[in-house]
C-alpha cells in the first residue's frame, strides 16, 4: 500500500506552504520572526534566543530523543513490509518509523539499503516525507534530520537511477578541487531532493597505511595537504546544495590494520605526526564551513594518555576538537553499534560517556531503548545536566534551521524527477570518473586496445557484489561498455578466488579472443588471482589488468603489460577505464598514494603522482 504522506504516490503534489506551516504550528511561530539568510541555502536562520525558546519548552524524554539519529527498517513511514514490522519490534519494540519517532522522539534518522529504506527515489522522498509529518504531528514536534552514507564509490546507499559518482581515491587520482566541489555539489543537490538533509562524507582520513582495511579507497590518498584541499572543496559543493556535509573520522582512521567495525584499532602517531599526517583535512574542513564532524572508534595514546576510544574521549572531542580547533558544529558519533566503541564498556555507558566527551549526535546504538534510558537516567543522576543536553540540542536545531527543515521539511516527486539522475549529473559522474582513471603501466604502447586488430575480447577477473546499488557484476559491467564502443567482449566471472578448474576455464576462452582484459581485487602474494593472470599471460594473448579497487594490486602482478587503476567496481569508474582502454578518451589519473613494491615493502614501486597517458583515438 502507497504511503498516504505528503508527496507519496497516492498524492504527488508537493504540500503548500499552508500546509508546511500548519505542521509546524508551534515551532515556526516561535522561529518566524527575526530569522538571518543562511548563504548556501537561502533557508531562515533563527537567532539563539528562538531556538533556546524550542529548547526551553521540550520534556526532558523529548531533549534525550533530539540527541538520537537512528535506524530503522522500511520502505514507508507507516506502511512497510511485514518483514521490517518484525525487523522493527525485535530492535526497538516499535513497528514503523512513525511509531519510532512517537516512542522516543528521535532528532534524526540515518538510511540503510539493507534496511530497505532506499527501493527508488520517489519512494525515498515518501519515506522522508512520512518521517516528517509524523514528527511534526506530534506535541511540540520538530523537523526530522534524515541522513545517509553517501560517500560514493564503495560506499553509497542510494542507488540507480539516481547518479552514483566516483569514490574518493579516484577524486584524489583526478586531483581536481574543481571535480571535488562538484561531486559534492551533484551529490547533495540529489540527496536533497529525496529528503536527505545530512550525508556521512567527505571521508577526511589520509590513508598511509596500504593494509587499512576499513578505509583505503575510500580516502582521497595519502598527502595530507593534497586530501584536504578536496575535502574543503567537497564540502564546499555540500553547503552549496544546501546538504550537511560531515567529515569523518576524527581525529584520523588512515593508519590502522584494524577494522573499527570488529575491534578497537590503535593509532600509534606521536602528537607531532597527528599534526603532520590527520589533522590537516579537518582543519580545512572547519576552515570550510563544515557542518558535522564524524567520530572515530579509534585509541589514540598520544591524544588521550587514558587510551579511551576518541568517540569517548573528552581530551579528543573537546580539548583538541573543540577548544584547540574550535569547532563549534554538530559532532556526530559513528554508529554506535560498532565493536570499536562496544569494547571497553558496555552499551549503557557509551552514550552517556559519548555526550561527556562532547558529542551532540548518537547515532545508530545496537539498543535505542538501553541508549536512550542510559541518557535519561544519567540526567536524572545527576551525572550529566540538562544545561550539557541543551548544549547539543541547540547545535543540532541550529543545523536544521539553517537546512531550511523548519521552513520547508517536505520534497516532491516533481523535485526529485527534476534532480535525480539527469543527464546532466550523469554526464559530470562520466568526466570526473575519465579524469581519475590511471594508467599505472603500458608497457610497448599495449594501449590503447585497436578495434581492428584485437576486436574479439574477453573480460575476466573477480566480480565482488555491487557497493552501491549499480547493475554490475564488473566483468559484465566493462564487456558491455567495450561492445559499445565496437569491440565484441564477452564476460567470465572468475571471483575473487579461482580455483584451477576456474583458471583453466579462462585459458580455454581466452584462445578465442585477441586479447583479455582482467579485473583484479586486493590481490595478495599467495592470492589465486595471481595464477590466473600469471596463466593468461603465458597463453601469449595481449592482457590488460584493472585493479578494481585498491591500486596496490599491481605489485604483485610484475608481468602484466598493460594495467589501469579505477578505484573502485561501481559502473561509473569501470565504464571510464572501458574508454580508456578502447581510447575513447585518454588516461589522466595520477597516484594519490604510494605503491610499494610486493618484495620489499618499504620500498616505492610507483610514488604519488605516478600515473601515465597516451593521446586517444
Amino acid at each position: 500500500m502507497p504511503d498516504s504522506s505528503p508527496g507519496s504516490t497516492a498524492s504527488t503534489a508537493r504540500p503548500s506552504r499552508r500546509t508546511v506551516l500548519a505542521a509546524t504550528a508551534g515551532v515556526t511561530s516561535v522561529l518566524a520572526a527575526g530569522g538571518t539568510v543562511h548563504a548556501a541555502t537561502g533557508a531562515h536562520r533563527p537567532d539563539d534566543r528562538k531556538l533556546r525558546a524550542l529548547v526551553s519548552r521540550m520534556t526532558l524524554e523529548e531533549k534525550v530523543g533530539q540527541l538520537f539519529v537512528m535506524r530503522v527498517y522500511g520502505h514507508s513511514a507507516t506502511d512497510p513490509d511485514q518483514a521490517d514490522i518484525d525487523a522493527n519490534l525485535s530492535e526497538t519494540g516499535v513497528r514503523t518509523a512513525a511509531e519510532l519517532v512517537a516512542k522516543y522522539r528521535v532528532g534524526g534518522i540515518i538510511y540503510f539499503a539493507w534496511a530497505h529504506n532506499t527501493r527508488d527515489p520517489h519512494q525515498i522522498a515518501d519515506l522522508s516525507n512520512g518521517i516528517q509529518k509524523a514528527s511534526l504531528g506530534l506535541p511540540r514536534g520538530l523537523p526530522v534530520l534524515i541522513s545517509t552514507d553517501q560517500e560514493h564509490g564503495i560506499v553509497a546507499r542510494v542507488g540507480e537511477p539516481a547518479t552514483l559518482l566516483p569514490g574518493a581515491m579516484s577524486v584524489g587520482a583526478g586531483g581536481s578541487r574543481s571535480d571535488a566541489r562538484n561531486l559534492g555539489r551533484v551529490a547533495g543537490r540529489e540527496l536533497r531532493a529525496l529528503g536527505i538533509r545530512q550525508n556521512y562524507s567527505p571521508v577526511a582520513d589520509v590513508n598511509v597505511n596500504p593494509a587499512n582495511p576499513v578505509i583505503g579507497v575510500r580516502s582521497f590518498g595519502a598527502d595530507p595537504d593534497a586530501v584536504a584541499g578536496l575535502v574543503a572543496a567537497e564540502v564546499r559543493g555540500y553547503e552549496s546544495s544546501g546538504v550537511a556535509a560531515t567529515a569523518k573520522h576524527f581525529p584520523g582512521h588512515g593508519d590502522t590494520i584494524t577494522d573499527s567495525h570488529e575491534d578497537l584499532p590503535t593509532i600509534h602517531h606521536t602528537r607531532e605526526q597527528w599534526e603532520e599526517l590527520d589533522a590537516p583535512p579537518f582543519r580545512a574542513a572547519i576552515a570550510a564551513g563544515i557542518d558535522s564532524i564524524m567520530t572515530a572508534h579509534i585509541v589514540v595514546p598520544a591524544l588521550d594518555g587514558a587510551e579511551d576510544p576518541a568517540t569517548l574521549s573528552h581530551p579528543i572531542l573537546t580539548g583538541i576538537l573543540r577548544e584547540e580547533l574550535g569547532y563549534d558544529g554538530v559532532v556526530v558519533t559513528d554508529s554506535l553499534g560498532m565493536e570499536g566503541v562496544r569494547t571497553k564498556y558496555g552499551d549503557d555507558r557509551v552514550p552517556v560517556l559519548a555526550l561527556k566527551a562532547g558529542v551532540d549526535q548518537l547515532l545508530n546504538p545496537p539498543s535505542l531503548d538501553v541508549a536512550w534510558n542510559a541518557v535519561l537516567q544519567a540526567v536524572r543522576d545527576g551525572e550529566l545536566t540538562e544545561a550539557r543536553l541543551d548544549e547539543s540540542i541547540l547545535r543540532v536545531l541550529r543545523l536544521k534551521a539553517r537546512l531550511g527543515l523548519f521552513d520547508d521539511p517536505y520534497v516532491s516527486h516533481a523535485g526529485v524527477d527534476r534532480v535525480v539522475g539527469t543527464r546532466s549529473h550523469l554526464a559530470a559522474a562520466d568526466r570526473i570518473a575519465e579524469h581519475g582513471t590511471t594508467l599505472l603501466v603500458n608497457e610497448g604502447g599495449l594501449l590503447p586496445l585497436s578495434r581492428r586488430r584485437t576486436p574479439k575480447v574477453l573480460v575476466v577477473g573477480a566480480d565482488p557484489a555491487s557497493p552501491s546499488g549499480t547493475t554490475g557484476p564488473p566483468t559484465g559491467t566493462l564487456a558491455d561498455a567495450l561492445t559499445e564502443l565496437g569491440f565484441t567482449a564477452t564476460a567470465l566471472s572468475t571471483g575473487t578466488a579461482p580455483s584451477a578448474a576456474t583458471v583453466a576455464k579462462a585459458v580455454a576462452a581466452a584462445a578465442d579472443a585477441d586479447a583479455v582484459v582482467v579485473g583484479t581485487y586486493n590481490v595478495t602474494a599467495s592470492s589465486s588471482q595471481k595464477t590466473l593472470v600469471e596463466q593468461l599471460l603465458a597463453t601469449g594473448k595481449p592482457v590488460v589488468a584493472v585493479a578494481i579497487r585498491n591500486p596496490y594490486d599491481v605489485a604483485h602482478l610484475p608481468g602484466v603489460r598493460a594495467y589501469l587503476a579505477s578505484y573502485s567496481w561501481t559502473d561509473v569508474e569501470l565504464r571510464a577505464a572501458a574508454r580508456a582502454i578502447a581510447g575513447k578518451v585518454r588516461p589522466r589519473g595520477s597516484l594519490p598514494v604510494p605503491v610499494q613494491r610486493a618484495d620489499d615493502p618499504t620500498a616505492v614501486l610507483y610514488p604519488v603522482g605516478h600515473g601515465l597517458t597516451y593521446w586517444h583515438r
